[in-house]
């Protein structure tokens, strides 16, 4: 069976790339990407971006994390916009899948209110343990919406005939999963945040910050450079230069 899928740009980050990438200098301006996964049993979010305190008032959402990163996300830019540009309803949406919790990939997630969030349960439960945008990107105001909760331990077949599985790929925070999906023109893996960039997969250059356990993310990407060498097209979770050559909605990624 194979899927459909379309990628949305919900918002863009400034930050110091040794967030990204450990010792180097100087600054990136990244996507933040969120993915609609369309199935004949369902459709499905794959993220949800950035939230839209980010637009009205990012310093008071953000809080010191201001002083590293600066906004870019504009009216019009918010998930459940970019839904309309695929004809879709955020009522017609049954599951949102969070890679993981933090703002950037939660922060949309109020704008699909009826649908079933899918996450890790490590990730569920760490982000309850480790609340405060200070501490890495929790903020429960992002996920604490009142959705459905189906927790998952490892990985998941989201529709059960093996298209779009959920694999865990720990690191980046306790309980983060990737998304291995097969299209009509192959086997493609949404990353999230367990690598950032290509250069992150391919020399295995984790970030200063923000990873959980770091022996783990290695071996989160030693996983994803098998996927890729049996033929996976990686999705890289904020690389900006990759997100030049990939369609937006409504076009279809191929």
């Amino acid at each position: 069976m194979s899927l459909q899928l379309y990628a949305m740009t919900c918002g863009w980050l400034d930050l110091p790339l040794a967030m990204l990438l450990d010792g180097e200098k100087g600054r990136l301006r990244v996507p933040v990407p969120s993915y609609l996964i369309v199935h004949p049993k369902g459709r499905a979010l794959f993220d949800s971006g950035l939230g839209t305190a980010c637009q009205s008032d990012a310093e008071a959402y953000m809080g010191p994390l201001t002083k590293i990163m600066q906004v870019e996300f504009r009216p019009g830019e918010e998930v459940s916009a970019r839904l309309e540009r695929i004809e879709t309803g955020v009522g017609e949406v049954d599951f949102v899948v969070n890679s993981h919790l933090h703002f950037d990939h939660a922060g949309g997630n109020a704008q699909i209110p009826d649908a079933r969030l899918v996450v890790q349960r490590r990730e569920w439960e760490a982000a309850h343990r480790e609340e405060g945008i200070e501490s890495g990107g929790y903020k429960p105001v992002d996920y604490d919406c009142g959705h459905d909760l189906l927790l998952t331990d490892g990985e998941h077949d989201l529709f059960g005939d093996g298209s779009a599985v959920l694999i865990p790929t720990y690191g980046h925070t306790p309980g983060h999963q990737s998304a291995r999906l097969r299209l009509e023109g192959g086997e493609v893996v949404l990353t999230g945040d367990a690598c950032y960039l290509s250069r992150t997969l391919r020399d295995l250059h984790l970030p200063t910050a923000a990873v959980a356990d770091r022996d783990a993310m290695l071996r989160s990407l030693r996983t994803l450079r098998e996927l890729q060498a049996r033929g996976a097209r990686i999705f890289y979770g904020h690389d900006p230069e990759f997100w030049q050559s990939v369609p937006q909605a409504p076009a279809k990624i191929a």
